[in-house]
């Protein structure tokens, strides 16, 4: 896994570079700027003397890398516009030495201009810019923007110029990856290390591509750090995968009792039932209403079905749990909620399931999870469990607003999951992984076309046919929910984000699968 560094973290990393390996804060600022420009020119090839480089700086150290970047597109012939959001007095340090670098260089500079900022107007001069580079507001920022800057946020942002932050966007706030007035960035260069608010929320929406942008001091001093938030790899993934034996048989491969679908959402259950399979299940039971059994007879490949009492009523009550029993105690895994409906009688039966069988490996989903939090989480034992709610479900579980949960993601996350002692896998872009320990895993694939009905249902088989044929539980979640979104990822070489389907998503499961064994070997 990628380890994501905290602002903090990557500040003190200055102090490391100038305290303990005398490494002067110049030399910092230059190896940064260079790191910055060389990433530019290896990403936009196209770029030459001929074309027009538009800079937005301010004073502070961010600043000060914009400066010394316009200085190395200068010196390369390039004809640079940079726009100075500050006042010369405010400078202080290596910004200024830079700033003063600049100043001298400028009039020997054919056509390159050093614009002090005192209105809109000045911004016209990044009009015909080829790209435009971010270096304005660094990490300090917190709190909602405000003049003048909310201003040329909004302003660069409707240029169709290729836009590039030095280190962050500019107006994010890294700590939360918030903020509603951020610069949307084609390519950030983050400084020093891996910064975890680039790659949700805010960040993951605004940053563009992400590059690691080096000061020069290796990698010694983050190696001593205490890292409690990663980044998926396709390595870790490959990890969760089981390894099949020669003498594997089928009740070895896995055995899971999906309890899911109704008379009102069958999809979910095949949907559910079918990525089991994909991934590799040996024995599958679906327990389903009998009343309705031929809504998806057909739909459910090799799937039996474990079919319960529902007396005309198309729905699971705690009637049915006795019908269960058995089946429950089989399995070696549970994927409960995909489509069961919110009948009070259903959210009954969900939570005496969930209660009685509080040692058995679940996978909770959907209307389990609505069950759960409409009855107190206090009420349930959640060790073993998987919860796999979206954004507005997991605020719903623990009684907040969704407009709150936003504000805070990663600490109600890994909240949530430890003093539940569950792993949750908040499902968005991107999907992140909270383990009881105190971790966050952010993932690494998936694309906006997974944003359809039924996607979730998917995710539920992959993770509990994971989960089955596996020891780990947190290796298999993990594999599970990269290889659900590299399924779709993949789709993308065929076909654009609009038709891609929850269908299309489980069928392609195997391909993707074959996909990652073959990158990694």
């Amino acid at each position: 896994m990628i380890s994501l560094f905290s602002t903090e973290q990557i500040r003190n990393a200055d102090k490391y570079a100038i305290e303990q390996l005398k490494i002067p804060g110049i030399v910092l600022m230059e190896n940064a700027s260079l790191s910055v420009y060389n990433s530019i020119r290896n990403n936009m090839q196209s770029l030459d003397s001929t074309s027009v480089i538009g800079i937005i700086s301010g004073k502070g150290n961010n600043g000060g890398d914009a400066f010394a970047v316009a200085r190395h597109f200068i010196n390369n012939g390039f004809i640079v516009k940079i726009i100075f959001v500050g006042k010369r007095n405010e400078l202080k340090g290596d910004a200024q030495i830079n700033f003063n670098i600049l100043t001298k260089l400028i009039p020997k500079a054919q056509n390159s201009e050093l614009i002090f900022y005192k209105s809109k107007q000045d911004l016209n001069k990044l009009k015909n810019c080829d790209i435009i580079i971010d270096g304005f507001l660094g990490t300090g920022t917190k709190g909602e923007v405000r003049e003048p800057f909310k201003g040329i946020i909004e302003y660069v942002n409707k240029l169709e110029s290729i836009k590039v932050a030095i280190d962050l966007p500019s107006g994010l706030s890294l700590e939360t990856a918030t903020a509603s007035t951020i610069l949307d960035a084609d390519l950030t260069v983050t400084l020093a290390d891996y910064k975890t608010g680039l790659f949700y929320g805010k960040g993951y929406e605004f940053a563009g591509k992400i590059e690691k942008g080096s000061i020069g001091i290796g990698t010694e001093y983050f190696d001593t750090l205490n890292v409690t938030e990663y980044l998926i790899e396709p390595e870790d993934a490959l990890l969760g995968l089981p390894q099949k034996k020669k003498v594997s048989h089928k009740y070895s491969n896995g055995k899971v009792l999906a309890i899911a679908g109704s008379g009102k959402y069958p999809g979910a259950a095949s949907l559910l039932v079918n990525s089991l399979s994909q991934v590799g299940t040996g024995a599958t039971l679906l327990a389903f209403p009998k009343s309705v059994r031929n809504l998806i007879s057909n739909n459910i490949g090799e799937t039996v079905f474990a079919s319960y009492n529902d007396n005309g009523k198309e729905y699971l009550t705690e009637e049915n749990i006795n019908e269960l029993d058995a089946e429950l105690k089989w399995a070696d895994v549970v994927a409960i909620g995909s489509g069961l409906g919110r009948e009070e009688a259903t959210i009954e039966a969900v939570a005496s399931i969930i209660k009685k069988h509080k040692n058995k490996k679940m996978v909770i989903d959907a209307d389990a999870i609505f069950a759960i939090g409409k009855l107190g989480i206090s009420k349930f034992n959640l060790k073993n469990k998987v919860l796999t709610p979206h954004h507005a479900e997991f605020a719903q579980l623990i009684g907040i607003a969704t407009e709150q949960l936003q504000t805070n993601l990663l600490h109600y996350g890994k909240e949530f999951a430890k003093k539940t002692k569950s792993t949750l896998v908040l499902k968005g872009a991107p999907t992140i992984i909270f383990l009881p320990n105190g971790d966050a895993i952010i993932n690494s694939t998936g694309n906006v076309g997974m944003a359809k009905f039924g996607s979730g249902d998917v995710l539920t088989g992959v993770i509990a046919g994971l989960i089955a044929q596996s020891n780990k539980m947190e290796n298999a979640v993990i594999a599970g929910v990269y290889i659900h979104s590299l399924s779709a990822d993949l789709l993308l070489k065929q076909e654009t984000e609009f038709g891609i389907t929850a269908i299309k998503i489980e069928e392609n499961l195997p391909h993707a699968i074959r996909f990652l064994r073959n990158s990694i070997i």
